[in-house]
């Protein structure tokens, strides 16, 4: 008997995984019913859930066959805030698409702020021929606060572009060419080291408004932070106010505490930030739809699904 696949996602995305899904389910040799809105069956039928928070499941009463719910989104915390079945995994989504695209982010700004080439952009004329030149990547310390899977990678694209890389966690990590810190103690070495910051640490209570005032005068002066983490990471006036006297040089935001971004909020006017619509990382349908069959296989061959959340860290 096929299991039954529910997806409860975007509906505007229905269309893409209705094709991606049915695909992948079909090459992992997985015999299934894909359901595609939560009024198409009976909710005791459902087996799998793919789940968003902005999708079309809000309550989980009557989801009695659930056996995984798998999330669409690497961040889990508006689903957190859902009444989600405690006997049921819940996972959080590590596929190599949405993996790839914050690597393109995270490494593609961080070369911007390392050449300094806003300085070369229209409507910011130099006023001499000859300027500094940028130091070699090797020369150049980057941290990245947040070693996680997406984090890790980036650490490591990094690395192999020849940047000095620290990382930083709350426990010990180990990373091939990155210098991994833990604790307190090694977030304020972490942060010393930060000619730029990256921030791609989850929004916990333990992270929320880490990067305040105290911490962001630890940062070298002329530091640059690149933020696709999340908003609440960040005390935003103390932000504001580092760059307004010259301790930091730049900060590119791609996560705020509100989005879509208010057009009134300072950050849009800021000659010293650039704005990103939370583009740093996306779910694509073809490659997350592979991971999600892999682990529908896993669950139906008596093994753990990988990335099950742990519901009190928040992570």
């Amino acid at each position: 008997m096929p299991v039954t696949v529910l997806y409860a996602g975007n509906p505007d995305h229905r269309d893409d995984y209705e094709v991606q899904l049915g695909l992948a389910l079909t090459a992992a040799g997985i015999d299934a019913r894909l359901v595609m809105h939560p009024d198409e069956c009976d909710h005791g039928e459902v087996d799998f859930m793919v789940f968003g928070a902005n999708g079309t499941v809000k309550e989980f009463a009557g989801y009695s066959k659930l056996r995984l719910i798998q999330n669409l989104w690497a961040g889990v915390e508006a689903a957190l805030e859902l009444p989600l079945p405690e006997d049921v995994p819940f996972c959080r989504m590590v596929e190599p698409g949405l993996t790839e695209g914050m690597i393109d982010y995270v490494v593609g700004h961080c070369f911007r702020h390392h050449l300094d080439i806003d300085q070369f952009l229209p409507g910011k004329p130099i006023a001499v021929w000859e300027v500094d030149h940028a130091p070699l990547a090797r020369d150049r310390s980057i941290t990245v606060l947040g070693i996680g899977e997406l984090g890790a990678a980036c650490a490591r694209a990094l690395a192999m572009n020849g940047f000095r890389v620290h990382g930083w966690s709350r426990s010990a990590k180990e990373i091939e060419g990155v210098t991994c810190h833990h604790g307190d103690a090694g977030l304020e070495t972490a942060l010393r080291a930060a000619e730029i910051l990256v921030l791609l640490l989850p929004h916990t209570a333990q992270t929320e408004r880490l990067i305040n005032a105290e911490r962001l005068a630890l940062l070298p002066e002329g530091a640059c932070i690149v933020n696709a983490g999340r908003g609440p990471l960040i005390d935003h006036p103390a932000l504001i106010a580092a760059l307004d006297s010259g301790h930091l040089r730049h900060a590119t935001m791609d996560v705020f505490d509100v989005e879509p971004l208010p057009p009134e909020d300072p950050y849009w006017s800021h000659p010293k930030v650039t704005v990103t619509p939370h583009i740093a990382a996306v779910t694509r349908p073809d490659t997350a739809s592979q991971v999600i069959a892999e682990q529908i296989a896993r669950v139906l061959e008596g093994e753990t699904p990988r990335h099950i959340v742990n519901r009190q860290a928040g992570y």
